[in-house]
């Protein structure tokens, strides 16, 4: 497999062969590309995005959004609407309490001694576990820590937190690929603002233990021949994220699997092919396709034959994983999506690439154009954008778009705390747990919560955006994993 990210040696031999043979060169100007004589205006040779750590490429398209179970809790909610996604990344499990637990040991290993409070506010909450009437100190101790858990998903995380984590993900990925390209060095030893930041990076504002950086074509540079990474040389990857709710559903949905051509065969109601939770294939008749809650007090069956296997969440590798090689994405922990909740989102949210929670934001610069300054903890700040800065716009006059055509004072027009919960920090989750009824697994249903409160069952997964073509140049890149 071709690799797509090149590395300094490669990079320079490469443009010394398209300088010296001089068939690269500009299709407007006629000038040549990678050539210091020229100006060394640099264009890298690049097939495709590397897919990251963990993620699958869910290819995108059109798809009925919304409700296709009946409307018991008759919110109305969720009324169909056809919709189109772009292709996307996302992650093949649930975010196990193996992979935040590795968050946690970081945040202490850098900011533990000066910045306590940092690992504070990333600490799941392990008392959502506690039920006045029911025994269940043994999780409260045991679910986020002992190996068993390991592999199962980390719950009692709140969408703060989920987003944090995100963030966090983007930082180490790209420093494991700028350390595996030979630009840095392993630093184990960062402490405090001193650690790989993908934003201060590309900015200037960190250097880190650099083994060798890239050539530098431009003669006029002033530098010693050698350069950063810019995002136009294809290394660095996107930043990992939380789905959009179209998104989340549309991979839930997977209508790939009963396609053909451009008609859809087979309506869904869940993940899979059929309108049971049981699987129909001979070989595994009647067993559980998620894991869910039966029936009042029936969390996983009868001893001797459990029809779930599960009395809480199950790994986070279980059951069958749908057509786009996701697992879990209905039952085991309800998940975490980026937007903000209204009941009208699937009227009021455009057709392509719906999502409702953009807040428009640069980054905090002086008078110069310079980064004005960096946190204690080594990140660029950034500020919302103001109204003048957005006035000559066409597409957007203002940095808050949360309440866009829904009025600008959600928390009056919903009467928050009086007769609802809805208000700009009310963020949606989907999915169905392993104490919901199978009426929550349909990916169409859709519940909030405020951002800063967690449960037992609320888990998440992280996204990445498809930059380029939306389908892989061949069908062994569509699955192509990430290389160490």
């Amino acid at each position: 497999m071709k690799k797509i990210l090149i590395n300094c040696f490669a990079l320079s031999t490469a443009m010394i062969l398209f300088s010296s043979c001089g068939k690269e060169k500009s299709s407007v100007t006629g000038w040549n590309y990678n050539d210091p004589k020229n100006g060394g205006y640099e264009v890298v040779p690049y097939d495709e995005q590397e897919t990251g750590p963990g993620l699958v490429l869910i290819e995108g398209g059109t798809f009925t959004m919304g409700r296709t179970e009946q409307e018991v809790t008759q919110d109305w909610n969720n009324i169909p609407r056809r919709m189109s996604v772009s292709s996307f990344y996302m992650d093949e499990t649930e975010i196990a309490n193996v992979h935040y637990l590795e968050y946690l040991y970081w945040i202490t290993r850098v900011f533990g001694a000066d910045y306590p409070e940092v690992y504070k506010k990333a600490l799941p909450d392990t008392l959502v576990w506690r039920h006045q009437l029911e025994y269940n100190e043994p999780m409260v101790e045991l679910y986020l820590r002992h190996p068993s858990y390991q592999q199962y998903p980390v719950v009692g995380v709140n969408w703060l937190q989920a987003a944090d984590f995100c963030a966090w993900r983007t930082d180490r990925v790209n420093e494991q690929i700028m350390i595996r390209e030979g630009i840095l060095r392993i630093n184990p030893n960062q402490i405090n603002e001193d650690n790989f930041n993908t934003d201060s990076y590309l900015a200037s504002q960190y250097e880190g233990l650099v083994k060798s950086d890239l050539v530098d074509l431009n003669p006029n540079s002033g530098s010693n021949g050698t350069r950063k990474v810019r995002m136009e040389d294809g290394i660095l990857l996107p930043r990992y994220r939380l789905p959009t709710e179209a998104e989340w559903e549309y991979a839930a949905l997977a209508q790939i699997g009963n396609t053909i051509y451009e008609r859809v065969t087979d309506r869904k109601l869940y993940p899979w092919t059929g309108h049971i939770i049981r699987n129909k294939e001979e070989r595994y008749k009647g067993q559980m396709l998620a894991n869910y809650k039966r029936g009042r007090g029936d969390m996983m069956g009868t001893a001797g034959y459990l029809n779930d296997a599960a009395d809480r969440p199950a790994p986070v590798v279980s059951y069958w994983p749908n057509d786009f090689g996701l697992y879990c994405m209905a039952g085991n922990v309800n998940e975490w999506v980026m937007d903000v909740y209204r009941p009208l989102s699937m009227e009021d949210n455009g057709d392509f690439n719906a999502f409702r929670g953009n807040v428009y934001q640069t980054q905090t610069r002086d008078e110069e154009g310079s980064i004005a300054e960096k946190d204690s903890l080594g990140r660029i700040t950034n500020r919302n954008v103001t109204e003048e800065e957005a006035s000559p716009r066409r597409n957007y006059n203002r940095a808050d778009n949360i309440s866009y055509i829904d009025g600008d004072e959600a928390e009056i027009q919903y009467q928050y705390s009086l007769s609802s919960l809805i208000n700009d920090h009310a963020r949606v989750y989907k999915g169905g747990s392993w104490k919901d009824r199978a009426y929550w697994l349909s990916p169409g249903t859709r519940r909030f919560m405020d951002e800063t409160q967690s449960t037992d069952d609320i888990g998440f997964r992280c996204a990445m955006v498809r930059v380029g073509s939306p389908v892989g140049f061949g069908s062994k890149n569509r699955t192509k994993s990430f290389k160490k």
